[in-house]
């Protein structure tokens, strides 16, 4: 996502003060040092029906469109660009992380108006870019850096990790719930908090087992770690990467499992409670038709469920209608703004108070979060 290493967290709190789990520079799943671009050049010189140019957009997407997660649901992002606006983008698959992404933003800089860059770790390389064409218009996912042509967004699906923990919390008969992280990052570390706060709503003596992947796509190693917390025995498995190999270890256990930023229902039906949505089609049309009236300007872009960038999945066919019910009872105090997830009193793992009685936790506080909730178990590594 995507996301940042801990010792970025101060710049963090900077960039959020002054405006606001991307993807980390360690990603493994890209399967390909040399992009491949999977769509046409598109028809720059077709004019739009106010006789304006379309502008030309590209996307560069960390992974492939078919992990079932992450990438896919920007894909879907970008065809409903394309539908609503009548923009044929170029995307590029497969760019790690690094200088194969300077690489490649600098190519796409020279042939487009506006780039999507969907993976935190192409941070630095895409600021690094915008600066060489500021006429330019660069949009960052999950990132922090931001210039007058750069911008950028990320959801709070901290808010939806809450409600699937919630699901999770009325399920377990053990009170032992697993969770395979990807990166000891903000992004991560909060969600992981937000879904232990929302199983502890129902029950305070669930405990959340942790263990990193370091991963974002990686099924043979996520699947070993998954089945690491199902031998210490949890029953039921949440996940943080973008394919579903933990929900898939968990349904051949028959426990239940949790996927991760898409629908990820049809690979263990029978297993499935639901997971965090992503939805990032209306920001894509919004922000492309602010740019062609002009209206367009650099911001840091951290969407709520209410505004529809995050949501929940459908609940599986075999949650019982008593939780369904109780979720969405959550999910309508949260879009109605009056439930915040992290609300005090919150104690950290050590028992340490870090939020007093009623006292809500600052947006620079949670996106520099490097510490657990009480009831996690395992470490956030430094």
């Amino acid at each position: 996502m995507r996301k940042g290493l801990l010792c970025i967290m101060i710049a963090i709190i900077f960039a959020i003060t002054a405006c606001s789990s991307g993807k980390s520079n360690e990603t493994t799943g890209a399967s390909s040092t040399t992009p491949s671009e999977t769509s046409e050049t598109p028809a720059a010189n077709e004019p739009a029906a106010d006789d304006k140019q379309l502008p030309r957009v590209a996307f560069v997407y960390i992974g492939v469109p078919g992990d079932g997660g992450w990438t896919y649901q920007h894909d879907q992002g970008r065809l409903m660009l394309e539908k609503e606006l009548g923009i044929k983008a170029t995307v590029v698959e497969n760019v790690p992380e690094g200088a194969d992404a300077e690489r490649v933003f600098t190519e796409l800089a020279q042939k487009n108006d506006i780039i999507f860059g969907t993976s935190f770790g192409y941070m630095d390389a895409m600021y690094n870019v915008a600066q060489k064409f500021p006429k330019v218009k660069f949009l960052h996912a999950t990132g922090y850096k931001t210039a007058p042509n750069m911008s950028t967004y990320m959801g709070r699906e901290y808010q939806s990790a809450y409600l699937v923990g919630l699901a999770a919390g009325k399920m377990t008969k053990n009170n032992q719930i697993g969770y395979v992280a990807a990166f000891p990052i903000p992004e991560v570390i909060y969600t992981i908090n937000a879904f232990t706060l929302g199983a502890q709503s129902v029950n305070p003596d669930i405990t959340v087992d942790v263990v990193w992947s370091n991963t974002w796509f990686d099924p043979t190693v996520e699947r070993q770690a998954a089945v690491s917390l199902l031998d210490k025995g949890v029953d039921i498995l949440a996940a943080y990467q973008d394919s579903p190999a933990s929900l898939q270890a968990a349904a051949e256990r028959d426990k239940f499992g949790i996927g991760n930023d898409s629908d990820m229902n049809k690979y263990a039906p029978d297993h499935y409670i639901t997971n965090n949505v992503f939805n990032w089609g209306p920001y894509y049309v919004n922000a492309v038709k602010s740019i062609m009236d002009g209206t367009w300007k650099s911001e840091s872009y951290w969407g709520t469920m209410k505004e529809g960038i995050v949501d929940i999945a459908p609940l599986g066919k075999n949650v019982p209608e008593d939780v369904k019910k109780l979720v969405e009872a959550k999910r309508q105090e949260i879009l109605d703004g009056k439930f915040n997830v992290f609300n005090g009193p919150i104690f950290d793992q050590d028992g340490k108070q870090r939020l007093a009685e009623g006292e809500p936790l600052k947006d620079e506080d949670i996106l520099s979060m490097t510490w657990f909730v009480k009831g996690i178990v395992g470490t956030v590594p430094k």
